[in-house]
């Protein structure tokens, strides 16, 4: 099997050098300075300090290039692009995909895909927040697709180099569980040192309980510039994300992906991991777009498609977009370029 990765961020880039130094035949759709250095370089990863004390970077070659149609048609493809940058996709995949290539969607938030592994009737539920124009959903079809929830965090201090901060566990399935043998051939390929891998026939919920965390962490982080210690300290800003969360559990349970956690189960977990600076806060911080829509402006979607009532999240999707908004005003203004190029969490 061989594979492409587009997208040589953080994510993209740890996931890649993980598969390449494990064996697997894997090449990358990268850009500009990325690709440049990754030419002349290779890929650079340094594991997290947790893992290794000593680590320090370690290259790998990767065919790499700007031109799908050279890579050519591919096994499978993993799609690592911060949702910001999705509208390039239709575009950018076509070449790659034959027949029977599969597509690994490793992205945040909820995907164009989500609603098509949910029960009736919320099963192929447009989501526009996602797929303002169904370009997506054209483009790559639902059974090509097998999703990816990520628990790492990354950082790409440089172009073509990735340290990792902490984390390897990355749990795969297709919508609606309804194909193993797709989903055992994908388990197969990341099987490989370095990389926890765990298969599920409930994607769906596991992506809705990871959404459930960063659905706040990441938009109070960019409101207010704190790590996320420091918000869950906040007795009130800990309220308001335990009654956005709450929010976010109702929809769940409505649309057949219920979690079984507390708020406050949860955030005791999220507030062990000390003073995460969360991948939207880095955004904020380097200038870059912020993935506002996939973290919640689809979940207000949702809840307004299956009639739950959102008032925290309508708070804090309002004030992260002015905020975004005006932000992005002030870098137009001032002629800001952003730096470098996706860190995640």
């Amino acid at each position: 099997m061989k594979a492409c990765v587009i997208g040589l961020g953080a994510i993209g880039g740890f996931v890649a050098h993980r598969l390449v130094e494990g064996g697997r035949k894997v090449s990358a759709l990268a850009r500009g300075a990325t690709l440049a250095a990754v030419r002349a370089q290779g890929l650079r990863l340094r594991d997290a300090p947790a893992i290794d004390p000593t680590a320090t970077e370690r290259a790998v070659p990767i065919t790499a290039s700007d031109d799908s149609s050279v890579l050519g048609v591919q096994d499978l493809v993993i799609v690592a692009l911060k949702t910001t940058a999705l509208a390039d996709l239709p575009t950018l995949i076509a070449p790659l995909l034959g027949p029977h290539t599969l597509v690994v969607s490793m992205m945040n938030g909820v995907p164009w895909w989500f609603s098509d592994g949910l029960p009736e009737p919320w099963r192929g539920m447009p989501l526009h927040s996602a797929d303002p124009h169904g370009l997506l959903t054209a483009a790559i079809a639902p059974r090509r697709v097998v999703g990816a929830v990520v628990h790492m965090s990354a950082a790409c201090p440089a172009p073509g180099r990735v340290h990792q901060a902490f984390g390897e566990r990355i749990i795969l399935g297709e919508p609606g569980g309804l194909d193993a043998a797709r989903r055992a051939s994908v388990v197969d390929f990341f099987t490989v040192p370095g990389l926890q891998i765990e298969a599920t026939a409930r994607i769906e919920e596991a992506l809705w309980l990871k959404l459930w965390g960063n659905l706040t962490m990441n938009p109070v982080s960019a409101l207010t510039g704190a790590t996320m210690d420091r918000i869950l300290d906040d007795p009130l800003l800990n309220g308001f994300v335990r009654d956005a969360m709450r929010e976010a559990a109702a929809i769940g349970e409505r649309i057949g992906v219920p979690i079984t956690m507390t708020p406050e189960a949860r955030n005791a977990i999220t507030r062990k991991l000390g003073a995460v600076r969360t991948s939207m806060l880095q955004d904020v911080d380097a200038g870059r777009p912020i993935e506002l829509d996939a973290l919640v402006a689809t979940v207000h979607e949702i809840a307004q498609r299956v009639q739950v009532d959102t008032p925290a999240i309508n708070a804090l999707l309002g004030l992260t977009r002015l905020f975004d908004a005006v932000r992005t005003e002030r870098i137009t203004a001032n002629g800001l370029q952003a730096t470098c190029e996706q860190p995640r969490t």
